[in-house]
């Protein structure tokens, strides 16, 4: 089971850390280069349409799972692959969850607030993208870290037979 859960926990940790990377490298850098009003714009409907199912499902299920290996790895005896397993938890959960709630929320919903076409929405707009993306390359850094150690740790624990 725990090998199972780990492989699923792996590959969202690849998902979301594909999907944090394009935004780092250039989803971001594509809406700085448009003049601040429409780039300002297309990112709080990015903000708006990401929370899918789907992708809710991809976020919060992968932190589920994470969860979920930790109480698994502490409980019982998943040999040299244990500790790999927590590190690609808790990169995951605090690289992508605590990260995302503490501080890429919090400013994507001041962004939902701030009008486009405003001097001080505009001037938001440059803080956003500097602050956000700063934020946001940790979580890629750290999500992709997360899918690094489960992979070392199911290659530790082995498919089971």
């Amino acid at each position: 089971m725990l090998f199972i859960l780990s492989g699923v926990a792996a590959v969202g940790c690849g998902l979301m850390a594909g999907l944090f990377f394009a935004f780092s490298h250039f989803i971001m850098q594509a809406l700085a280069s448009r003049p601040a009003a429409e780039g300002m714009a297309a990112m709080q409907a990015i903000n708006v349409k990401i929370l899918t199912p789907w992708f809710l499902l991809l976020f919060l299920g992968t932190s589920a799972l994470c969860a979920t290996i930790l109480i698994l790895v502490m409980t019982t005896s998943p040999g040299s692959g244990g500790p790999w397993l927590v590190r690609g938890a808790v990169c995951y959960l605090v690289g992508s969850l605590v990260i995302t709630m503490a501080y890429n929320v919090p400013l994507n919903n001041r962004l939902a607030a701030a009008d486009p076409n405003s001097r001080t929405g505009q001037e938001f707009w440059q803080y956003y993208l500097r602050v956000w993306t700063m934020w946001n390359h940790l979580r890629s850094l750290s999500t992709a870290a997360g899918l690094v150690a489960f992979i070392v740790g199911l290659c530790k624990i082995g498919y089971p037979s």
